[in-house]
Order: structure tokens, then C-alpha cells, then sequence
């Protein structure tokens, strides 16, 4: 009986502990689940609405192709 109070309590401890997400550092996590294509259509939308320059436009286009390709 004991050890499983023990058992109980290591595990409550060890949970306690990686509750505490290392003292308030903040991770990102991003999921995309959009197409290449759809992320260049969604960008020139933002083109044509004048949301974004055509050099920023561009820049982003290039990075789109280069992290799919």
C-alpha cells in the first residue's frame, strides 16, 4: 500500500512539474493546411485589393515557391 502511495505521489509530482511550462516561456506553434496554390491565390487577392505592394507581393511569392518547392 505504501508503494502505491508513493507511486501516486511521484506521479502527482511529476505532473505538478511539467504543468509549469518552464517558467512562462511562450512557444509557437503554426500549422498550415493551405495549398501552395491557395496561399498564392489568397496573396494575389491581397495584391488586387491593394492590402499589399507589389514588392511585398513578390517577396512573399518568393518565399511561398521556395518553401513548397
Amino acid at each position: 500500500m505504501k508503494r502505491i502511495a508513493i507511486g501516486s505521489l511521484l506521479i502527482l509530482s511529476l505532473i505538478a512539474v511539467s504543468a509549469c511550462s518552464g517558467g512562462g516561456a511562450k512557444t509557437t506553434n503554426t500549422i498550415s493546411t493551405a495549398t501552395t496554390g491557395q496561399e498564392l491565390t489568397d496573396l494575389k487577392a491581397a495584391l488586387d485589393a491593394g492590402a499589399i505592394t507589389e514588392s511585398e507581393y513578390e517577396k512573399k511569392r518568393k518565399e511561398i515557391l521556395k518553401r513548397k518547392g
